[in-house]
Formats: structure tokens, sequence, C-alpha cells
């Protein structure tokens, strides 16, 4: 019995160097027994994992040989957490075979689907585990908040912060009319930048921007980097389709725009190293938050308070069981800081629109 978990593409193989193969391995052996742990409370016995050649498959459970086999190619080219995602379909596959002891179906018949749905885990029998729909209604509101924030580009900063003021309802407003009418919404994930080895506390404030601020439940999560055969953590956010494409596109237009405010406030004050970097970037983060909490305060005032999405929520429990807060201290709040905040609280979100038929208007960063 076998699963054909098939990838996008054929591609050329991609070998690691044999020392960063083993290291993949004893990873991939790890990330198994924290799936089975969290998600299958250990009742899986552990199995052979291997790396696969086939690239017209990302991922394959061979119950004759109680073996794994994940495509080398999907490890090389795809993120760590799309690997994850194919592992733990997989196993779904063995704890229906071999804890289940059901053979009588087919490999993603009523059983597995059942079990996918309870734990959290994506059910599709073909390509990457898969992202939330868009629905005709999100299209139409992502179309309407491009085009805000391509105003918000004026060189008016009255006009350009009403335009930015403007988008921000727009999609409050938006969650808040869903919310309330209880239809049911498709919810999905996106990793955002890159992995890194260390989290700032800019990166930190990015990620409470886009929970506090953006509707989309936020979390740091553990990766593998086996081309450098490195551990790191990526940013990860839990959303509708509409949220989780403006929480990206926030993220991008944040990331680049400190980059850009760093790099000038170097020009102007005549700055040569980047000794203060981390500390000016994590003041435009800080300066960039209290900016939108002063809108925050406008919204409530005009009756527009955002609560909790339960069901969002359930589907990020049903990801993460367990979840871990840590306090971590940020950087001194020196001159660098007080500078990147003020250019913070001036920033303008916004955005120039690709055009495309409608529905498919996408919020690019610059």
């Amino acid at each position: 019995m076998s699963d054909p978990h098939e990838a996008p593409r054929p591609e050329a193989h991609v070998r690691l160097a044999a020392e960063l193969e083993a290291a993949l391995l004893r990873e991939l052996r790890t990330a198994y027994n924290d799936v089975n742990a969290v998600f299958f409370r250990r009742k899986l016995t552990p199995v052979a994992i291997e790396l696969s050649d086939v690239a017209s498959r990302l991922g394959r459970w061979v119950s004759d040989h109680r073996t794994i086999e994940i495509a080398r190619t999907l490890v090389v080219e795809q993120p760590w957490g799309v690997v994850i995602e194919v592992l733990k379909h997989e196993m779904a596959h063995q704890f229906v075979y071999e804890v289940m002891g059901i053979r009588d179906e087919t490999a993603h018949g009523p059983a597995f689907r059942e079990l996918c749905g309870r734990v959290g885990i994506d059910a599709g029998a073909s390509g990457m585990p898969a992202s939330a729909a868009r629905s005709t209604e999100e299209s139409r509101v992502l179309e309407r908040i491009a085009r805000l924030l391509a105003l918000a580009e004026s060189s008016n900063v009255n006009e350009a912060q009403a335009a930015m003021n403007a988008a921000q309802r727009l999609m409050l407003k938006y969650n808040l009319e869903s919310a309330a009418t209880r239809a049911p919404r498709a919810y999905g994930f996106s990793h955002l930048g890159k992995p890194t080895g260390r989290v700032t506390e800019s990166e930190r404030l990015l990620g409470a921007i886009l929970g506090k601020h953006f509707f989309v439940e936020v979390i740091w999560v553990p990766v593998y980097r086996p081309l450098e055969g490195k551990r790191g953590s990526v940013l990860e956010v839990c959303g509708s389709q509409a949220n989780l494409d403006m929480a990206t596109y926030v993220h991008a237009f944040l990331t680049h725009s400190a980059d850009h405010l760093w790099r000038e406030h170097k020009r102007t004050m005549r700055i040569r190293s980047d000794k203060d970097r981390r500390t000016y970037l994590a003041g435009v983060m800080s300066g960039f938050m209290e900016k939108l909490e002063q809108q925050r305060v406008v919204h409530k005032e005009e009756g527009l308070v955002w609560m909790k999405d339960a069901d969002l929520d359930g589907f990020y429990r049903k990801r993460h069981p367990h979840i871990h807060h840590v306090r971590l201290a940020g950087n001194q709040r020196t001159e660098a800081h007080a500078h990147g905040r003020e250019a913070g609280r001036n920033l303008v979100l916004h955005k120039p629109v690709a055009g495309g038929p409608s529905g498919s208007v996408k919020l690019l960063s610059r």
C-alpha cells in the first residue's frame, strides 16, 4: 500500500554532500519523533526514513518495508515547512494502516480524511500542501485595498495617511462582517521571510504587528536548512487567504522599508558602520506599532472592535497544540532607537498595484 504524493514538476536531482545528507536524515528522524509525540500520542512505531530520487512524488508510505520516502528534490527546493507537512501526511497513512488497522479503504479514504481533519493535517492527494482558497469576496476586498494603498503613495502626507487609514478600516470591517455572518472560512498558513539562526527584536516586533493588527495568528517555528546543515527559525502566520496575502505584503513592505530608512539615516548622519542597525530597525517597528495603536483607538471610537476569531484559533491550535511563550530582552533604547522610532511613526503603508484580471490583483513589495 503506497501513497504517490505527487510533486508539482520533475526537476534534475540535486544531491547533497554525504555529511549534509546524513545530517538531514537525522533531522527528519527528529521531526518524525516530534510529530509522533504531538499529533499521534507516540502511537506510531518508528519506521525507516529514506530520501527518494523519484521526481514524480513528494513522499510515500511504503507499508511492505515500513518506510517513509521523502523526495530529495523536495528537501532541497522547498521550505522546511513544506517538508514537514509532507512528512505529517505520510505519517497519517502509517497511522491508518498500522494503528487503526484499516486495509480495505483507498489511500485517501474516509478514515484517512477523518484523521487528517481531526489533527490538522492536509489530506490532499497531490501537489504541495494546499493553501487556503481565496473567495470572490476576498479578492474584491484585496483589489479595493490595493487601490487604496496605491493612493497612499501620494506626496501629500495627509492624503497618503488618509488612504492608509482607509485601507486598514476596510480590512477591519471586512473581517468583522465575516465573523458576524459565521460563514465558513478556509484557513491556511505561510512562512514569511528567510529562516534565521537568531530572531532579532525588530523581527519579533514585526511578527507582533501582524498578529495584533492584521487578523492572523503568528508563531516562530523551528526549521532546518538542508543546504547549510543548520537549524533556524521562521515566522509562520495562519489565517484566511486574504489575510495571509495582506500579512505577506505588510511583512515584505516593513522589512524593505526599515532597511531603506536605515540606509538613508546612515547617509544623512554620515555613519560608516552598521553597529546600530539592529537597534534602529527595532525603533522603526516600535514607531510603526505605535502608529497602528493610535489608529486602533480611532476604530474603537467608531465602534469597530476586533475580537479574536475562534475558528482561526482552532485551526492554529490544531497546528500547534503545545505553544511556549518566552520573554526576551530588547535592544538598548539609544539615540539610534529614538531615530528609528520617529521614522517608524512617519512611515505610511503603501504599494503599487499589479494589474491583472479581476480577482488576481496581488499585493507586491517594492
